[in-house]
């Protein structure tokens, strides 16, 4: 047997290791784009978007009589295997890369053609059977193709990162019934304030989750708008009359996404709007992780000289020279993936930005964004709740301890004193180093039975008039 075959295009000749799937573009890619060492295979979502895409362009074409029925079946045979993962491996080029996605497009059509080639009983590179421009890429473009596989793609990606928020938000829900009777103060601006319970707080990291749950799903929404079938720049050259809704609805019944044609294929075909809307959600969700990520560094913060209102589960010694040192390395991790994630979203913007007339060319920037922000978002959501959601616990002494000699419970006696009078007696507590509730008594402004039944943290909780 031959170790290499020869391919061609108009560039010239080159050999192509005999083994291999793929071919001559994809080879140049390989060649000219040695970036990130991060193979396109690292979004598997990608490679089944691209898989499901030619089967229905294929199932389309054969419909429309523009592609025989051997070339449709073997077509269609040869992409679900790549939707199995069977040459994920033959997915190698670099997710940064030129061309719009080109390279991609042409390394999933020289995949599946040089398969079906075989099932077809040719051997790979005998392309006059079953081309990967002429037959698997059949009245499509890099430009609808390409898009079309990354929109399907995160839409999966999305689903299951909703699956994700919601785990965590469940944790949050968990904690919230667990700790709904233990009164502790709540604080501003790092400042003591009034009263609330800690299952009050984590039930507002839970609603907080729920509500980016809702907006990822808005934004999942847009990315089903798709412009299979506009080819090029979105007059449908080179495919057949009735092709774009016909491939749309074997898209869908193909993927079980509730596609939809855009409305206008030019504007659609150069459009990354709906791009910069999810990462947008992307990095508001981070942004708020984040930020409940910092409130448990701060809330477990100690043991002895900070909060130390909740403990978070050890996960390993905190120090190289301190002993005993316990360090919140999961909210710590959780920080610096939703960094990651509003970084990206400059970049995402920015490549948006970089389109130009009937295309943008940067998608492969926005798609490796989008895949691996997500990806990672998820994986920190399930280990945040795993590793340390699940197992926090309450230091319930210590939070009604610092109830107890808050000057923050003063509030709580402005419809009875006045504000100037209340803030009178927040001033001499703090000065003399005495509780409120001393303070009060001594200036004979109230009752013992009137201030115990003011001051009483429960009755602090909700409105009372």
């Amino acid at each position: 047997m031959k170790n290499t075959r020869i391919e061609h295009d108009f560039l010239g000749e080159l050999e192509i290791p005999a083994h291999i799937y793929y071919g001559i573009q994809t080879y140049r890619a390989l060649e000219n784009f040695k970036i990130s060492e991060i193979p396109i295979s690292a979004m598997p979502n990608f490679i089944q978007g691209l898989a499901f895409v030619k089967k229905a362009a294929a199932l389309a074409n054969f419909e429309l009589g523009v592609l025989d029925k051997e070339k449709c079946e073997a077509i269609c045979r040869a992409c679900d295997e790549v939707l199995m993962g069977k040459f994920d491996d033959q997915f190698p080029l670099d997710v940064f890369q030129g061309g719009a996605g080109t390279s991609c497009n042409m390394n999933a059509n020289e995949v599946i053609a040089n398969r079906a080639l075989e099932l077809m009983g040719h051997e790979k590179g005998q392309y006059e059977f079953c081309h990967p421009n002429n037959d698997v890429n059949r009245s499509q473009s890099t430009n609808d193709a390409y898009p079309t596989a990354l929109r399907i793609a995160l839409y999966k990606t999305l689903t299951d990162f909703i699956y994700d928020l919601d785990y965590l938000r469940k944790s949050f829900m968990r904690k919230a019934e667990e700790f709904k009777d233990i009164i502790k103060m709540g604080r501003t601006q790092l400042q003591d304030a009034v009263p609330m319970t800690l299952g009050m707080e984590f039930s507002a990291y839970a609603d907080t989750i729920y509500e980016d749950m809702q907006r990822i799903g808005e934004a999942r929404n847009l990315i089903a708008e798709i412009n299979m079938g506009a080819t090029a720049i979105g007059t449908g050259i080179n495919s057949p009359k009735g092709y774009a809704k016909l491939v749309t609805n074997r898209l869908r019944d193909l993927t079980g996404i509730p596609l939809i044609p855009a409305g206008n294929m030019v504007e659609a075909t150069s459009d990354t709007g709906a791009y910069v809307q999810l990462s947008g959600v992307l990095k508001r969700c981070a942004t708020k992780i984040s930020k409940i990520c910092n409130d448990l560094r701060l809330l477990s913060s100690g043991p002895r000289c900070g909060f130390n209102e909740i403990n978070l589960p050890a996960r390993q010694p905190g120090s190289s020279i301190m002993p005993g040192k316990i360090n919140p390395v999961m909210p710590e991790v959780m920080n610096q993936i939703c960094f990651d994630i509003i970084g990206k979203d400059i970049t995402i913007t920015l490549a948006a930005e970089a389109g130009q007339l009937e295309l943008n060319v940067m998608e492969p920037v926005i798609a490796y964004s989008l895949f691996s922000g997500v990806k990672r978002l998820g994986a920190g959501c399930r280990s945040l709740v795993d590793y340390c959601i699940n197992g926090i616990t309450a230091n319930k002494e210590r939070c009604a301890e610092l109830v107890y000699r808050s000057i923050g419970i003063v509030t709580a006696l402005n419809p009875y004193l006045g504000y100037e009078a209340s803030a009178s007696i927040a001033k001499e507590a703090l000065q003399n180093n005495r509780s409120v509730f001393d303070v009060v008594l001594e200036r004979n402004l109230l009752t013992k039975e009137q201030i115990e039944e003011i001051l009483k943290p429960e009755n602090m909780l909700q409105p009372k008039f």
